[in-house]
């Protein structure tokens, strides 16, 4: 069911109050010609109820004639704040930023977040967005897996289709999404509910089975067959399988660049409102598809950038693939256990 405009200011005064923006604080919403028109108007009524000073600016989209499609996590990294110094100095004067054209893997992102800026990402369909509404539950489910992993050293993972790997953690920053960016600096995405972390360099070994029905983004598609990835030291080398594995092979070979298959974020999701079923109930380019992403008990891995985490692999071609029904464990203490949350806290 679509989300009435009153829903959703609703919504936004919400999320907005829980990301303590205050009266007088400047708020920019950050648009292209592709953002979702219902989520920019509502979120500026609701920034003037907060009694914030708002910007609005737009930006025209780049890299048309490169991305392989108008999926907004297609082709990352590259904005038009690369080229426009006016728009990134006022982004770097907001107090609040609201992202509706997304910002994601830019080195601009990171300068906009050094200087304290809050940034929140807002792209999925406004059904999503509702559905899983940030709450203190969800986050607090996060902070308490971010403490486990800020500690771990070593992550494995199993499952019965027969993923079986592993690497060392804590060369990197843990990553939490909890979908509030409450604090100066901090960055986070409504809706998100995942902690992930990046492997230590060229640590990452094993095999990691994609099984039927598991999700690979952003082709917002279900694998068909297993697809079998051999990954060492930090780089996915073999891809075995039928289409799924051409199809994939071939995507990241139209990249021309070995750092697409490094091996980049992995945790799971802490989510119980998302489901993996509802990738197939919206139009892919809705949307960046973050019931995938946070579904309770996923294994979320990815390949590519590591910019994020203030690595050096910048690379357009990014892939998320949550698997389902693997069990996840830290230095021997499980997370997951066949798809399931263990509860840590």
């Amino acid at each position: 069911m679509a989300i009435s405009d009153a829903d959703l200011v609703i919504a936004w005064k919400n999320v907005l109050d829980m990301c303590n923006v205050k009266a007088g604080e400047q708020v920019t919403i950050l648009t292209s010609d592709d953002s979702n028109p219902q989520i920019v108007s509502t979120c500026r009524i609701a920034v003037a109820q907060t009694g914030g000073v708002l910007t609005m600016l737009n930006l025209p989209p780049i890299n048309g004639e490169k991305a392989l499609s108008r999926d907004k996590s297609g082709y990352v990294g590259k904005t038009p704040l690369a080229f426009n110094s006016a728009a990134l100095a006022a982004l770097k004067a907001s107090d609040m930023i609201i992202d509706t054209m997304q910002l994601l893997f830019s080195p601009e992102q990171a300068e906009i977040l050094e200087t304290g800026s809050r940034m929140l990402l807002a792209v999925e369909p406004p059904e999503v967005m509702m559905r899983m509404l940030p709450t203190p539950e969800g986050k607090a489910r996060v902070l308490a897996a971010e403490k486990i992993l800020e500690k771990a050293k070593v992550m494995t993972v199993t499952s019965k289709a027969g993923t079986d790997f592993r690497c060392s953690v804590g060369q990197y920053p843990v990553l939490t999404q909890y979908g509030l960016a409450d604090k100066p600096g901090r960055w986070d995405h409504w809706p998100s509910c995942f902690v992930a972390t990046w492997p230590d360099e060229q640590t990452s070994e094993g095999v990691i089975v994609i099984d039927e029905g598991d999700i690979l983004l952003p082709f917002k598609m279900y694998a068909r067959e297993k697809v079998t990835l051999t990954i060492e030291k930090g780089f996915v080398t073999r891809i075995q399988g039928g289409f799924t594995a051409e199809y994939m092979k071939s995507f990241m070979d139209s990249f021309d660049d070995l750092s697409a298959y490094a091996m980049a974020h992995v945790g799971w999701g802490l989510e119980p409102r998302a489901h993996w079923t509802t990738l197939g109930l919206y139009n892919p380019e809705a949307g960046l598809g973050m019931d995938a992403r946070s579904f309770a008990g996923n294994f979320l891995f990815s390949t590519g950038p590591n910019t994020e985490a203030g690595g050096t692999r910048d690379t357009p071609c990014h892939l998320d693939i949550p698997l389902r029904g693997c069990s996840l464990s830290l230095d021997g203490v499980a997370m997951t256990r066949e798809g399931a949350v263990v509860k840590t806290a």
